[in-house]
């Protein structure tokens, strides 16, 4: 015979089973079908605002700025790349004209060579990119310079070399090209820079903005830039786990970063000594 207790017990697990059979599970389904949803449209929004976008690249000649036109030029975005190599940047644009991408309609990129750390040259280059197309979209200010060295034994011509390259040029460049976003009420500026803008490394004192995420190959960071940039995101950082775990640390327990750094910068000034 079945005690009350029993059949109580029964009759809720039969309700229980009853509701995630009918309610719980076609709901579950119902937000994975809708969450596959907005990410499809997200995803041909992304193509559809890149695809025939003017997209500005300055340091185009190596590294994060190289893979940076090859994935915008794959998808289908109208290029200048800018840099100081001439050579590098007509290789570069031979090596994307010669690449096969059948996705999507491709354009010729076209090259503008001059040096940021000029602040003359960038009134005459930003008169010349905009002949290229008539406009820009997208200013991806990946261009920068890297320096190593102790504080004490960094030259002041350094650190103004540094900032003019890193620092003033890109500024420069984004307000000449800026009145031409607000005419026409549409544009997008990408300022990359180091992982290093937010947390202090020993014999870095020089070197501000460069255009890498630490801990992680160039191509992959391209392909991250091509994605933040196609869905508007802001203030994005790319690294690795130890470097983002170092931002946290920073803000959270500043003592014991401060702490790790100054270990690791006697062990490198110990090292480097020896």
């Amino acid at each position: 015979m079945v005690s009350a207790a029993t059949r109580k017990s029964l009759l809720k697990v039969r309700v229980m089973d009853f509701i995630t059979s009918t309610a719980i599970l076609p709901l579950l389904f119902g937000c994975v079908g809708i969450f596959s949803l907005f990410k499809l449209l997200q995803h041909m929004r992304m193509k559809a605002y890149l695809r025939n976008a003017v997209v500005i690249i300055t340091g185009a000649t190596s590294g994060l700025g190289r893979e940076c036109a090859r994935v915008f030029f794959a998808a289908g975005a109208k290029l200048v790349l800018c840099g100081r190599n001439r050579e590098a940047l007509e290789e570069l644009a031979r090596e994307l004209a010669a690449s096969r991408v059948t996705e999507v309609q491709t354009h010729k990129p076209y090259i503008v060579t001059f040096d940021l750390a000029d602040p003359g040259a960038i009134v005459a280059a930003t008169a010349e990119i905009l002949q290229c197309f008539g406009y820009v979209d997208v200013l991806i200010n990946n261009a920068g310079i890297s320096y190593r060295g102790a504080i004490i034994d960094t030259t002041t011509d350094v650190d103004k070399r540094v900032m003019e390259t890193n620092y003033f040029g890109p500024v420069a460049l984004t307000k000449a090209i800026l009145p031409s976003m607000i005419k026409r009420r549409h544009g997008h500026i990408v300022a990359i820079s180091s992982i290093q803008g937010k947390i202090s490394i020993p014999f870095r004192s020089a070197f501000m903005d460069r255009t890498t995420a630490q801990g992680r190959r160039p191509m992959d960071v391209a392909r991250d830039v091509l994605a933040i940039v196609g869905k508007k995101k802001k203030d994005v950082i790319l690294a690795d786990l130890l470097p983002s775990l170092a931002i946290y640390l920073r803000t959270l327990a500043p003592g014991l970063f401060f702490s790790l750094m100054a270990s690791r910068a006697r062990k490198e000034q110990k090292s480097k000594n020896s």
